[in-house]
Parts: C-alpha cells; structure tokens; sequence
C-alpha cells in the first residue's frame, strides 16, 4: 500500500521564494519502493529541460499529437489531480499510479509512486496470463459460474451488472491513472483501451496525457526505480 503525507510548513510564493507544486502546497511525500520520496519542484530559476524529453520535433508518424481523450468515457486528467490522487486514493492504496511504458523506459526514470505495468501487458486478451496477474492486483475477482438469468438481469443494468463481465467482478476494482510518454506516445492510450476491452469501468480509469514530458518540463520530481 502507498502513503502519502502532504506538508504545509513553508509558505509558497515570491516572498517565500519557494517554488510550489500548487498555490498552497509547497510539496508533497509519497511511498516508493518501500521509502518517502518528496515530490517537488526544481526551485533553480534558470532550470531548463534538457535531453530527450526537451526536444520538440520527431518524425510524426508515429510521434503524432494524439487526442486530449483515450477513450470519450475516460477522463483525463494533468498535474494537480495527479497530486490530489497521490494523496488520497494512492495513499489509502484504493487507487494505482501506472506507468504504461516498456520496462526500459521506465527503468530511466520514472513519476514517484508508480508502478509499471507496460501497456503490453494490458493489451492482452482477457484470459492471458499477465492481464489476470495485472487485473487480479488491480483488486479485480474472478467470478463463479454465473447462470443465464443473472446474466440477462445483469445485461437489463440490474445486480450491478456494470461492474461485472464475463469470468470478472470489477465491483472492487482500483482507480487508476496511467501515463506514459506525453502527447505524441500511445502506450497507455493502447493500455486504457485494452482494459476497456476486457470489462474494467470507464469511471476508475484516468489519463494524464501530459505524461514524462509535462511532468519534467514543471521540474517535478523523478525517481529512478531499484535506486
């Protein structure tokens, strides 16, 4: 389970001069592998993004800028919902923080308190291994056999039918919130589909399209994992 505890000590603004993530919050600490990690932002003035993600031109395709939405029933969301799900749903482990890339991207760095879970893996039908593994530590349960009335009452929106499909009951199931890397990837676009195709609600699914790019060009902090 992640934990996260917001600090309010220092006061944010010009006369402070400390560099806030919002207006009223200076910082925040979220669980990582087992330790705090102190989310923040790079309080250097002249900071300026460098590297990969500080580029600004690739060959599209297929580095093309992608719809604001995954999917019309998803939401999708930027920095100060990310902040507000670390503390409350990461934190009261009832919500996961995906990181939807291939393991070697993730492995160069990575949004604190993420997991990664590459949207390989979530593209997967139903039935293949990793997406149980995945569907079943997401909080998803299989069902037992359901009969042909329950199944019609389910279908008609009774019984919480919604929250039900096939072998799975999703009655139970995390938020989560999966990014990748920025505007142009389509990595977790590919991953929030694949769950959507197996079943998992629309409502406990979040996108945050800024991703990587946008989260570093704010100097917000990362994390390399095993480190």
């Amino acid at each position: 389970m992640a934990g996260v505890a917001s600090a309010d000590e220092l006061e944010v603004g010009e006369s402070s001069g400390v560099v806030g993530l919002t207006a009223d919050k200076p910082y925040l600490h979220v669980m990582h592998e087992g330790r705090s990690i102190k989310v923040q932002r790079v309080q250097d003035p002249d900071y300026e993004l460098k590297g990969y993600f500080a580029k600004t031109v690739r060959k599209c395709p297929p580095f093309c800028i992608r719809p604001e939405q995954a999917d019309p029933r998803v939401s999708t969301i930027g920095e100060v919902e990310i902040f507000e799900f670390m503390e409350t749903k990461l934190r009261d482990g009832v919500g996961l923080l995906i990181d939807a890339r291939t393991p070697q991207w993730h492995q160069r760095g990575t949004i604190p308190g993420s997991v990664n879970i590459p949207f390989t893996t979530l593209s997967k039908e139903v039935d293949a291994p990793e997406m149980v593994k995945a569907l079943e530590s997401f909080g998803v349960t299989r069902r037992s056999s359901v009969g042909f009335f329950t199944r019609k009452m389910e279908e008609m929106g009774f019984m919480d039918g919604e929250l039900k499909s096939g072998k799975w009951n999703f009655s139970k199931a995390k938020d989560l919130v999966l990014w990748c890397n920025g505007p142009s990837c389509g990595q977790s676009p590919r991953a929030i589909k694949g769950l959507l195709k197996v079943g998992y609600p629309p409502e406990r699914l979040f996108y945050y399209r800024g991703g990587m790019p946008l989260w570093q060009l704010w100097g917000l902090t990362t994390v390399i994992p095993n480190k």
